[in-house]
């Protein structure tokens, strides 16, 4: 086997093709289409970043419109009436967070000049005044004997009710409690209280009345006044 002379190993080594060379364009072309790729990832964070702020600033924006919109029509609602009677002012402040439907009724009727010389027509010492439209007495003897019950006590003195269900014309009647009344939860809507004028009930209290709890001398509302403040 003939043997090959070193110089013609040389010649061959110097043909061999060493490893290729990545050449500066091609890695100025790859650095720059990374640079562009990491940009577009970048603006499209700060994109969608930008508008889901907009976004939860838009609906903060919207929902404090909202709701001071709605306080501002809440405050619109008077919160005191001003009962002129036959005896004195009886100021009632209204309870507009938990009987809204009551004081609504109660505000319309006002406006409509329903209780404009209503009387009082029952009278019950240490229980109730009662104005409206008289139906009878068998309603009231039977509360006066279910309110000496031993029931918790849920309507304190001086408060300001009117009969459950549906209103009518004649049918919106006004409530005064004189003393804390154990059962009369189940038979009226508490929405307001008295506030000033707590002697103008004690003396329309005091008035004297016949076997139907009937005053005997016409005692009457002359006017209601709606007031934002007193």
């Amino acid at each position: 086997m003939a043997r090959i002379k070193p110089q013609a190993l040389l010649q061959q080594s110097k043909r061999k093709k060493g490893p290729s060379r990545i050449s500066a364009t091609t890695i100025v072309f790859y650095m720059l289409i990374l640079a562009l790729i990491g940009f577009f990832l970048f603006a499209t964070y700060r994109y969608w970043s930008n508008r889901s702020r907009f976004r939860s600033q838009n609906q903060l924006a919207v929902s404090e419109h909202e709701t001071s919109y709605a306080d501002s029509k809440k405050s619109e609602i008077p919160g005191y009436a001003v009962l002129d009677t036959s005896k004195g002012s009886i100021i009632v402040e209204l309870n507009k967070d938990n009987s809204p439907e009551a004081v609504d009724e109660f505000i319309d009727f006002c406006q409509k000049g329903h209780f404009k010389g209503m009387l009082f027509h029952r009278v019950i010492k240490h229980y109730v005044i009662q104005a409206g439209d008289n139906q009878g007495a068998g309603a009231t003897e039977d509360w006066n004997l279910r309110g000496k019950q031993p029931t918790s006590v849920k309507h304190e003195a001086f408060m300001l009710g009117t009969s459950k269900g549906k209103h009518t014309n004649k049918g919106f009647d006004l409530f005064i409690t004189t003393a804390p009344i154990p059962d009369l939860n189940e038979k009226l809507i508490v929405f307001g209280r008295v506030v000033r004028g707590e002697d103008v009930v004690q003396e329309i209290e005091e008035v004297d009345t016949d076997e139907h709890y009937k005053p005997k001398v016409s005692i009457g509302i002359l006017d209601v006044t709606l007031k934002q403040k007193i």
